[in-house]
């Protein structure tokens, strides 16, 4: 999914949620639900617990207004789709690939880059930031600023 929520979808988002965290702490490993399809027919679902924690994830972010898109950790990215990930032009993420700061391997004239890459330097980025933030305060604090 890649649009983000209307009101109404955030709403009921926000009661699945719960109702789906209530389920789950009442359950052990595997857990039933019935589910009534557009038929009007009652399915049975077996679910495994890891897919309803991964459900109820997803509708807590979707009751807090946030679109949601779902990667598996295996997946291959293209370069596009992974400077999308780190927020930055496609141009920049190609010369990350190329100072080899970010593994990467080609298909053809193609280069691609695996989830689980991009986000171990998410990551380390985002703990780069958090110390140089640290940094700051720490400064501002010895120097009285007031910020």
């Amino acid at each position: 999914m890649s649009s983000i929520p209307c009101p109404k979808e955030i709403a009921l988002a926000k009661t699945s949620c719960r109702e789906l965290s209530a389920l789950l702490k009442a359950n052990g490993e595997l857990i039933n639900i019935q589910v009534i399809g557009v038929d009007g027919e009652t399915h049975c679902l077996k679910l495994p617990t890891i897919a309803i924690q991964l459900m109820i994830e997803v509708l807590a972010q979707l009751g807090q207004g946030n679109g949601v898109r779902i990667n598996p950790i295996q997946a291959e990215l293209t370069t596009q789709q992974a400077a999308d990930m780190l927020n930055m032009a496609r141009p920049t993420f190609i010369k990350l690939l190329d100072s080899g700061v970010i593994a990467h391997y080609r298909t053809g004239n193609r280069r691609k880059v695996s989830f689980a890459e991009v986000t171990r330097y998410k990551q380390e980025l985002d703990s780069k930031r958090l110390s140089a933030l640290d940094e700051l305060s720490a400064l501002d604090q010895e120097l009285s600023l007031g910020f």
